[in-house]
């Protein structure tokens, strides 16, 4: 009797184990693999899209030749997913606030607002790349309050709906 229980097992496991490798799993989303032919584009692109905006340490004042006039000049670059910096359409926008000394909260009064610089079309995209730093380079004019540290805020609105938003603290050194 025993023989016979050995024999039905090894049966059993020779007509089970050839059946079961032959039917094709599906992923787990329920669709079906996709071929070289038919791979998603937009899927592998998008992780080069913009993840995050950066204000450059180079970031400074710039004296004009009016003593009341001051300009900034913000290096800005954009990182992929990756953390490359790249070059990509937006639209950009500038704030200005007072810094508040000793508070929860740095950034005070808005001082100023610039207008929308839009650099979604690719010769005005270029006038402002900076290859060499890999990174856009802004002048923002504004008049001078001595004496007075203040917060600069850089907002990209991209192309594919995300807002990216960044901070940088500056001081006027004579």
């Amino acid at each position: 009797m025993k023989t016979a229980a050995v024999v039905l097992q090894i049966l059993f496991f020779i007509f089970l184990l050839p059946g079961a490798g032959c039917q094709q799993l599906l992923p787990l989303s329920g669709r079906t693999s996709k071929t070289d032919n038919d791979f998603d584009k937009l899927t592998a692109y998008s992780r080069f899209a913009p993840e995050k905006i950066n204000i450059m340490p180079l970031t400074e004042f710039i004296n004009t030749d009016n003593i009341r006039q001051i300009s900034i000049k913000p290096y800005v670059s954009l990182l992929d997913s990756f953390g490359s910096q790249i070059k990509s359409p937006g639209i950009f926008r500038f704030e200005l606030y007072q810094r508040a000394i000793r508070s929860a909260e740095p950034k005070g009064k808005r001082v100023v607002i610039w207008q929308d610089i839009d650099l979604n079309e690719p010769a005005v995209n270029h006038e402002y790349w900076r290859d060499f730093l890999r990174a856009y380079e802004f002048d923002l004019p504004f008049e001078l309050d001595i004496n007075q540290s203040y917060i600069l805020q850089v907002t990209c609105l991209c192309p594919n709906g995300r807002r990216l938003s960044d901070e940088f603290a500056l001081k006027l050194t004579k």
